[in-house]
């Protein structure tokens, strides 16, 4: 969680700290902190250096998973669609496929007919049984494993190992005065979101946190994320 201290400027900010307390989330209407050139380039040289790290150590594990996919649902093995990164920029965002094909035709359906579903689905941005997902995509979905394509986002530079969700275009409205935080930085294949119970919260709950991290960003907020991210993966906390 966070704490709230005074900075030499008597600026209140807020500070991660892993054994829980805090405040109230920050007002929303609060301008984003903006990384300065030194921070920027440390963020980005951590992510290239991860990544790299990761397929030189994961690759194996990349390629099982890619294969699994490819025997149980055929091709396209990955999947992508388009995302709003930082500055609001559109890119490309990878994932292992997980879902049947006619994916959208199937949600608007399903949608359509069970109103319990919409209103999950409206508060969530989520569904606990979602009718696209396969069975071995149910399990990818478990481990995270369908998210490690994104580590080639990362090195193209689209996103960042750490940092606010990538979201749809059709969800930018969900954000409301925190879009401008949203915009602020890179995309993360991990953040706050994921080590503070995932698909448990709402998604306004998802918007505050991503605001949160932005205001208080600091490459030790960085790392506690990423251990809590192992830990999160390990234990399936917080995932359907």
């Amino acid at each position: 969680m966070f704490r709230s201290d005074s900075t030499a400027h008597g600026h209140v900010v807020r500070r991660f700290t892993p054994d829980g307390g805090g405040s109230s989330t920050p007002p929303l209407h609060v301008q984003p902190r903006r990384l300065s050139y030194l921070e920027r380039t440390t963020k980005r040289a951590m992510d290239i250096v991860g990544a790299l790290i990761f397929f030189a150590v994961f690759g194996p594990l990349y390629l099982l998973v890619a294969l699994g996919v490819r025997i149980s649902m055929g091709r396209p093995v990955h999947f992508w669609q388009n995302r709003l990164g930082e500055r609001g920029q559109r890119f490309r965002f990878y994932k292992f496929r997980s879902m049947v094909h006619n994916s959208e035709h199937v949600l608007d359906e399903f949608l359509s007919r069970n109103d319990m579903a919409r209103t999950e689905w409206d508060t969530f941005q989520k569904l606990e049984k979602d009718p696209r997902i396969t069975p071995i995509g149910q399990f990818i979905r478990k481990l995270s494993l369908d998210e490690l394509p994104q580590f080639w986002n990362v090195l193209k530079g689209d996103m960042s190992i750490v940092g606010p969700r990538p979201c749809m275009e059709r969800q930018r409205s969900l954000y409301g005065k925190g879009w401008e935080h949203y915009c602020a930085m890179r995309p993360g294949i991990t953040g706050l979101w994921q080590v503070s119970g995932r698909n448990r919260l709402s998604y306004a709950r998802r918007v505050e946190l991503d605001v949160e991290y932005v205001n208080n960003w600091s490459l030790w907020l960085d790392i506690k994320i990423l251990f809590k991210t192992v830990r999160a993966v390990i234990t399936g906390e917080g995932s359907r």
